[in-house]
């Protein structure tokens, strides 16, 4: 499973710079925060023939440095963007309740262990065109 579909909507995580440290949950915090960190994240788990549970893990949140600067030969831009993006995951396994005859009811997901800005990898992140 892609960890891409796991964290797509509420992973404006994605976007921060360069600390390993878990983050306060403090909204000033948040809002002052540039970097890259592990941070708390809360997720309905879920596949056909099982009722779905919620999970709580740690994944990547932050917004990183980016900047563009025109330039006079081709591609007349310079760009620099870096994302707020999986170093290292661990996978869980957890059993969904429930399960209809026949339908696995164990579910694996990532948990993130170190984030860190840099280029965005499909591998493990949901990566916009920049």
């Amino acid at each position: 499973m892609k960890l891409a579909y796991l964290f797509l909507g509420p992973m404006a995580f994605f976007l921060l710079a360069g600390c390993s440290c878990v983050l306060s949950t403090s909204n000033g915090d948040l809002l002052t925060f540039v970097g890259c960190a592990v941070r708390e994240f809360t997720f309905l788990a879920k596949k056909p023939g099982c009722r779905g549970l919620r999970i709580t893990t740690d994944a990547c949140w932050g917004r990183c440095e980016t900047w563009e600067k025109p330039i006079l030969e081709p591609p007349y831009i310079e760009a620099h963007h870096r994302v707020c993006t999986y170093n290292e995951t661990r996978q869980v396994t957890v059993k969904l309740p429930n399960c209809a005859p026949g339908v696995d009811p164990f579910y694996t997901y990532p948990v993130a262990v170190r984030c860190d800005c840099g280029a965005c990898s499909t591998a493990s992140t949901e990566c916009e065109t920049l």
